[in-house]
Order: C-alpha cells, then structure tokens, then sequence
C-alpha cells in the first residue's frame, strides 16, 4: 500500500465530509427541511456539489488505487491531488453560480479519465507480461 495513495484517498474523503456537513449548514440556512431537496436554488447547487462529488467519487476511489497498483504509485497520488484539488474548485464556484463549476468539473473529470485509462493500460501491460 502507497502511503501517498492512501493521504489522497483521506484527503478526498475528508473534502466529500466538508461538503455533506455543508448541506446540513444549507439546510439550516435556507429553510429546507428534510427530506426535501429543492426549493431554494442556493440550497439546490450545495446539495449538486454534494451528490455529484460522490457519484464522481465511485469512480475516482478504485480509478485511483488501481493506477497505483499497476502504473505508479506517485504519479496516482499526483493525479489524486489534482482530483481533490478539482473538486474544491467545483466546489467553490458551484457554491456562488451554477455557471461557475465548469473549471472544477473538468479538472476532476480530467484526472479520473487519465486514472482510468492508465489503469486499463497499466492491466493490459500487465497481462501481456505474463503469457
């Protein structure tokens, strides 16, 4: 296991509890009670960020330690960084305007994307290897 891995696994896991404690702030906030989920569109884009953060998180989290597994250990934290570091600009401008989270969403995005295809490759090279 790569320590590395591992602190941007926390470190991403601590930002998605940052951003579902936000929705309960913005349920306070904004007068939405449970279980409601819409009504004030300030309220609705805290609870986007906080849903499109975990249906990305899916795909990051096993993404993330398969790359490290079978391409590199540092270049998978690295790339977990920019991630993390994504997300909290998603975040950030999301919270202000929907027009706002395209900049976040596509570093994340970008950064899952070369996760996954890494580790297709990294597999792939990895079977070639033993037959």
């Amino acid at each position: 296991m790569s320590p590395l891995v591992s602190l941007v696994t926390i470190l991403a896991l601590i930002m998605f509890l940052v951003v579902t404690i936000k929705v309960g702030s913005a349920r306070a906030k904004y007068g939405v009670k449970a279980p409601e989920m819409t009504g004030n569109p300030d309220f609705e884009r805290v609870v986007r960020v906080q849903q499109n953060t975990l249906e990305q998180l899916s795909l990051f989290l096993p993404a993330l330690w398969i790359f490290a597994q079978f391409v590199n250990p540092i270049a998978a934290a690295s790339l977990g960084a920019v991630w993390v570091v994504g997300r909290i600009i998603y975040a950030w401008g999301y919270y202000q305007a929907a027009e706002k989270r395209g900049p976040g969403f596509g570093i994340s995005t970008l950064a899952t994307i070369v996760l996954l295809l890494g580790s297709l490759i990294g597999i792939v090279l990895n079977l070639l290897k033993i037959q």
